[in-house]
């Protein structure tokens, strides 16, 4: 069989301070990459600026932007000129008091090929997104575009299957994940690992249960409270590209900036799928509790 290659690039970045030196900083990351001979960038989870979401603010909407807007235009002007799919992440404002998390997809152009609207949307310490996001209302549906169908999601969403294997049932041929998670700092060193270990882990299920390559790119670095009664998080990196069958293609550190680079095979999902074919073995007669909160 054919080999379909596509090199991708993930940008593990940290906050520089503002949205001018962030912004600044994914156009030097995205130049790098198209240099690299990338042809599809992934962005982490609301790049624009801090995470934001450790505290809750009603001053932090003004944070947000529309789609299309300034933020859209820039990242699709840097599209076109680089002649890059470039995966974006931003902090939507849709209508007064009305707010999504949304992945927003761009293809070697300055028009939006798509977007996403996260779906899970957590209410932890640290974590309080439910304050600031409307859950989406998009579905799960691949966004079309030069290198394939993209079947992006947004960090909380990674710990779901059933989303993975929505997008995987609508013909999404990667799966993509832009992520801010970490650790407190209070944390054991070995609940750190765990906690780790278990993000990378369902992920990489997600990969094999469906047969399909995976990106997570996460933030790193260390973020404050700005409320200043938490501790901060300690975002851990370790952005990845996991092939089909889980294999690690390529994966980043956990301290510092990094531009990720990998070399994915898209035919390998083909052949994957022809020796374990769990599309094919699913029991969609049995499955009707999924749609239930709970079996008391």
């Amino acid at each position: 069989m054919a080999r379909k290659l596509l090199k991708v690039a993930l940008l593990q970045e940290t906050d520089r301070g503002s949205r001018d030196a962030n912004l600044a900083a994914i156009e030097a990351g995205l130049r790098e990459a198209a240099k690299a001979g990338a042809e599809l960038v992934l962005l982490q989870e609301l790049h624009n600026g801090p995470y934001f979401c450790q505290h809750e603010s009603v001053d932090t909407f003004d944070l947000a932007e529309t789609i299309p807007g300034p933020g859209t235009a820039h990242l699709g002007k840097l599209a076109a000129e680089l002649k890059l799919v470039v995966v974006a992440s931003l902090f939507e404002k849709r209508a007064t008091g009305l707010y999504h998390n949304t992945a927003v997809v761009f293809d070697r152009s300055p028009a939006i090929a798509g977007k996403y609207r996260k779906m899970h949307i957590p209410d932890d310490p640290a974590f309080y997104e439910k304050f600031y996001f409307t859950p989406g209302d998009l579905g799960f549906e691949p966004i079309q575009t030069s290198v394939g169908k993209l079947g992006v999601l947004v960090c909380w969403d990674q710990w779901y299957p059933e989303a993975a294997r929505l997008m995987a049932l609508a013909g999404a041929e990667l799966l993509l994940y832009p992520t801010a998670i970490g650790w407190d700092p209070r944390d054991e060193a070995a609940e750190k690992e765990r906690q780790r270990d278990a993000w990378v882990t369902v992920q990489r299920g997600h990969a094999v249960a469906n047969g399909l390559p995976l990106l997570a790119v996460n933030r790193v670095g260390f973020e404050a409270d700005p409320s200043g009664t938490g501790a901060g998080i300690q975002f851990w990196g370790t952005s990845f590209v996991a092939g089909p069958q889980g294999e690690f293609l390529a994966k980043a550190g956990t301290d510092g900036r990094e531009l990720l680079l990998a070399e994915v095979d898209l035919a390998r999902s083909e052949e994957v799928r022809r020796i374990w074919p769990f599309l094919r073995d699913r029991r969609i007669d049995a499955y009707g509790d999924l749609l239930k909160r709970f079996r008391d």
